[in-house]
C-alpha cells in the first residue's frame, strides 16, 4: 500500500472526528450573552479536545512523512490510534455536559492515556519496519514529551477523584508541551537534504 492512501484515510479520520465534535455543540436558545453560560463547560472541554486532535494530526503527519513502506502492522497499529481518537468526541461531550466531574476526567483521562499508548506503538512499529537508522528513529530520541506525557495523564486520572478541577489542568498542561510544534523530524529530513 502506497503510504499517500494510508495519510488520507487518516486525514480523514481525523476530519469527521473533528465535525462529530463540533456538530455536538448545542446552540443556546437565548440571544444574550448570560445563555451561553450552560454551554462554556462544553466548549471548553471542545477546545481542549480539539487541541489534542490538531496536536496528533500534526504529529501523526510527520511520523507518516517518514515511512518508506506501509506494512500490514502499520495499518493495525494506526487503526488501533485511530480507534481511540475516535473516543474524543463520546468523552469531550459527556465530560462537558457533566460539567468536568470526577468520572468524566477520568474517563477522559483514559481515552488519552489510550491514545498517546497507541501513537507510542504506531511509532515503535514504524520504526521496527523502517529499521533503527530510519529518520524516525533518528528523530524520536529519547523522546522526553512522549515519556512524561502517559505519566502525567496517569496523574490526572488519580487526581480527577479528589479534585476534577486539577485534573483539567493537568490535561491542559500536557496540550500546552505539545503545542510547541515537534520539529525533530523536520530537522532530520532537513539535515538529509543538504
Amino acid at each position: 500500500m502506497n503510504k499517500n492512501r494510508l495519510e488520507a484515510f487518516s486525514d480523514g479520520v481525523f476530519a469527521i472526528i473533528i465535525t462529530i465534535m463540533v456538530l455536538a455543540l448545542k446552540i443556546p436558545s437565548g440571544a444574550g450573552f448570560s445563555s451561553l453560560m450552560p454551554v462554556v463547560p462544553v466548549f471548553f472541554s471542545y477546545i481542549l479536545s480539539f487541541l489534542f486532535l490538531g496536536i496528533y494530526w500534526n504529529n501523526h503527519h510527520h511520523m507518516l512523512h517518514t515511512l518508506k513502506h506501509v506494512t500490514g502492522g502499520i495499518l493495525w497499529s494506526n487503526l488501533h490510534l485511530l480507534f481511540w481518537l475516535s473516543l474524543f468526541p463520546f468523552v469531550t461531550g459527556w465530560m462537558g455536559e457533566n460539567y468536568l466531574s470526577s468520572a468524566t476526567l477520568a474517563l477522559y483521562g483514559i481515552v488519552l492515556f489510550c491514545a498517546a499508548a497507541a501513537y507510542f506503538i504506531l511509532q515503535r512499529v514504524i520504526i521496527k519496519s523502517q529499521g533503527k537508522e530510519s529518520i524516525l528513529a533518528r528523530a524520536v530520541g529519547r523522546d522526553i514529551k512522549g515519556k512524561a506525557s502517559p505519566l502525567l495523564y496517569i496523574a490526572g486520572i488519580t487526581i480527577s477523584f479528589i479534585s476534577p478541577l486539577f485534573a483539567g489542568i493537568i490535561y491542559m498542561i500536557v496540550a500546552l508541551i505539545w503545542l510547541v510544534p515537534d520539529r525533530r523530524i523536520e530537522h532530520i529530513i532537513g539535515a538529509e537534504k543538504l
